[in-house]
């Protein structure tokens, strides 16, 4: 069985901290282009499920920057696609 290499990013917080996360996937909406990441820390919740998180991609400035997704509209859109995928499996 042939296993993708996983893809990792380095996360810096605004304290400085630095996070390293493996990427699960990226996409983006084309018609807004705006890009999304879901990645994890590994984390596991208390019913054993590995915790994601999924940010907006601004890459207008010189570093990539994450940001939360505020609009409704906007997540709903996003777990859509997070559904979708979740069945592809």
């Amino acid at each position: 069985m042939n296993e993708k290499p996983k893809m990792t990013m380095s996360i810096i917080g605004e304290d400085g901290s630095i996070d390293e996360v493996e990427v699960v996937i990226a996409f983006e909406f084309k018609d807004t282009n705006r890009e999304y990441v879901v990645y994890t820390k590994n984390e596991k919740d208390a019913n054993g499920n590995v915790t994601v998180y999924v940010s907006h991609v601004d890459r207008s400035g010189e570093t990539p920057k994450l940001y939360s997704i505020d609009d409704e509209d906007e997540w709903n859109r996003v777990k859509d696609v997070l559904r979708k995928l979740s069945k592809k499996d």
